[in-house]
């Protein structure tokens, strides 16, 4: 029997999907061709080089801060702590301007108020997200220097984000640097890292933010002593508290207990199709009695880039080695072209030469992602690598990556993967 308030509660979700993308498709719109409004013989803007300091509205009305530079050439560079990210994709027709991240789908459409001040929204079209987004000329600080900080946070702290909420409550370990009023650092979860944050401690009052194209995270929060609350917000739709103390012998469970092959399988099966419509499978005969590593990703997902990345110089200096990768792509892209055009942008940018394979797209659900993969025990993160023997064997699940923003953990990733690839090149192939 239907559920009439079940009926009523789907239609109410189908039309505010509906609405919030005619929302997002009527700014597009107003935005690109709000020029062409007012005087058709608008000349083009100049996006006036130098420093640039730019916010993103998310929730309680506070402000994530970035910083930007723009060059000569009216490409721009964006700075997160040690991180710089290169932009060549910038349009400008009018008083308009469309700035497209490199890899990832989510850009800034915006107008030019004056020749310093740039108002539009960062959007991100496959979740239906609108962030509200301003950018000043010559500002050069990410977050103002109030007052002397009356702590140094400098170390390790133990963190449980959403600890009164069991279904979201998760921990993490915070790594932090501290000069003067300036921090840099990240926050490492047991899925990965929070990336490049960078900000500022003003008395006892801790600000850090990114903005990576796909990540616009900010976290808030107030030192008493060796304790630590605040909130950290995602874009303008998440919201959560979390509470750290400190703890310089604080670990996180081992990346590789996490994930497991259930009971009874001894190997990793799958069959999806590559950007030609070619399907793959571990059974290729490129595969046969090579160690295989395989990267369960997305291509909106940062932790996953910077993996990718490492994982291309890897591959291009071991060529001639026994040794293949192969990447399975699960997309939040709502159809199969987006999702694969995707791919092949990140394929273009980052130069990704192993094959990277649709395994799912309409979603990145990880129960979604399990159940394309049953032999695993759960998909608990993006990403999700998986070392193959030459015989065929899992000996190795690594749940998310450590990636440049942790510093020690990445080198001593990097250490560790080299060398388990070097051991299993050394064993035995199947025999005939």
């Amino acid at each position: 029997m239907f559920n009439p308030i079940e009926i009523i509660q789907t239609f109410e979700h189908l039309l505010k999907n509906i609405m919030k993308r005619i929302v997002i498709s009527l700014f597009i719109i107003a935005t690109v061709f709000s020029s062409c409004k007012k005087d058709n013989k608008i000349k083009n803007t100049e996006f006036k080089s130098g420093p640039w300091r730019a916010t993103l509205k998310v929730q309680d009305n506070k402000s994530l801060p970035f910083l930007m530079e723009v060059m000569e050439d009216q490409t721009l560079q964006i700075f997160n702590a040690e991180e710089i990210i290169d932009i060549d994709e910038v349009w400008i027709e009018g008083d308009s301007i469309k700035i497209k991240f490199p890899v990832f789908e989510g850009y800034i459409a915006a107008r030019f108020i004056d020749s310093i001040t740039i108002t539009g929204s960062f959007i991100k079209e496959s979740q239906d997200r609108i962030v509200p987004f301003e950018a000043k000329y010559g500002e050069q600080d990410r977050f103002d220097i109030l007052s002397k900080p009356k702590y140094n946070i400098t170390g390790n702290w133990e963190t449980v984000f959403s600890k009164d909420k069991d279904a979201d409550r998760y921990i993490a370990k915070g790594i932090f640097t501290q000069n003067g009023n300036i921090v840099t650092g990240t926050f490492r979860t047991t899925t990965g890292d929070y990336r490049y944050l960078e900000g500022v401690i003003n008395k006892d009052q801790l600000q850090l933010s990114t903005f990576d194209g796909a990540h616009a995270f900010l976290f808030t929060g107030q030192i008493t002593g060796n304790t630590l609350k605040g909130y950290f917000y995602s874009g303008n739709h998440w919201k959560e508290p979390f509470v750290a103390k400190k703890n310089e012998h604080y670990e996180l469970p081992l990346e590789d207990s996490l994930t497991f092959l259930k009971e009874g399988y001894k190997t990793l099966e799958f069959n999806f199709p590559d950007s030609k419509g070619n399907k793959v499978s571990l059974q290729d005969k490129k595969f046969e009695d090579k160690v295989v590593v395989v990267q369960i990703m997305g291509t909106w997902c940062p932790n996953c880039m910077d993996e990718t990345k490492y994982y291309v110089d890897y591959y291009n200096s071991h060529k001639n080695a026994d040794v293949e990768f192969v990447a399975l792509a699960f997309e939040y892209a709502k159809t199969k072209e987006k999702a694969f055009t995707s791919i092949q942008r990140l394929q273009s940018k980052l130069k990704v030469e192993y094959p990277i394979l649709l395994a799912q797209y309409g979603t990145s659900d990880k129960e979604k992602a399990q159940e394309k993969l049953p032999m695993l025990n759960h998909v608990l993160s993006y990403p999700t690598t998986i070392i193959i023997d030459k015989k065929g064997q899992v000996r190795k699940i690594h749940t998310g990556f450590n990636g440049p923003a942790t510093g020690q953990k990445y080198i001593d990733f990097k250490k560790d993967f080299d060398s388990f690839i070097k051991q299993l090149l050394k064993e035995e192939k199947k025999p005939d």
